[in-house]
């Protein structure tokens, strides 16, 4: 089993992949930054995004056919999924010119054909976080590289997400940050862990 974390920049999806990995005893999987292509991507956007987005993909789903290869007693946390990948950075990357129509759409034939064999999560958790939480939350936690993120950016990014949650098939627990300030809020937290929690043994019995 494993449990797929989603949500926007700052919407708090490595905590909870920590805080669910401590509570459950279960592994917890990052997402990993490294991408040999972000340096030439950040230079050159519309030359590399199609290229960056790939390098993703086939990541991505390397992460995902080692957990499916686990023994049935090991359990994942993992932190982003393929599926924003593809619906909300990708997508937003061709809306805003930097993606080509050509390459967008070859890039989501294989997104498509990947994502259809590969293993599902038992539960998606998306963290719905307004534009001001986002960006409250980005500032506590004062990454540098993260500081040049405008509310514009992450306001297009929402609407991707939203869209694309509407469509998710699967279970999945939508987490309305704005209110649940699971971050800051011990009360908050302790409810959220314990409806994941519910939810994951209802699915094992």
């Amino acid at each position: 089993m494993y449990i797929a974390i989603a949500g926007n920049i700052g919407s708090g999806k490595t905590y909870l992949t920590e805080l669910l990995s401590q509570r459950l005893g279960w592994e917890a999987r990052y997402e990993e930054s490294e991408n040999p292509y972000i340096g030439d991507f950040y230079e050159d956007m519309r030359r590399w995004a199609f290229n960056l987005q790939i390098y993703f993909l086939g990541k991505r789903q390397r992460q995902i056919d080692s957990i499916a290869a686990l023994p049935a007693d090991r359990h994942v946390v993992v932190d982003r999924t393929v599926y924003e990948d593809a619906c909300v950075f990708a997508t937003n990357l061709h809306q805003s010119g930097l993606l080509s129509s050509r390459d967008y759409n070859t890039y989501m034939q294989l997104y498509n054909f990947t994502v259809a064999n590969l293993l599902r999560p038992t539960l998606l958790v998306y963290l719905r976080a307004s534009v001001p939480t986002l960006v409250s939350q980005i500032q506590r936690r004062g990454r540098v590289y993260e500081t040049a993120i405008d509310s514009t950016y992450l306001e297009g990014l929402n609407q991707l997400y939203e869209a694309w949650i509407g469509t998710y098939e699967g279970p999945k627990l939508i987490v309305d940050v704005d209110h649940e300030d699971f971050v800051t809020d011990p009360t908050a937290r302790e409810n959220i862990l314990t409806h994941i929690e519910q939810l994951i043994h209802g699915h094992h019995e």
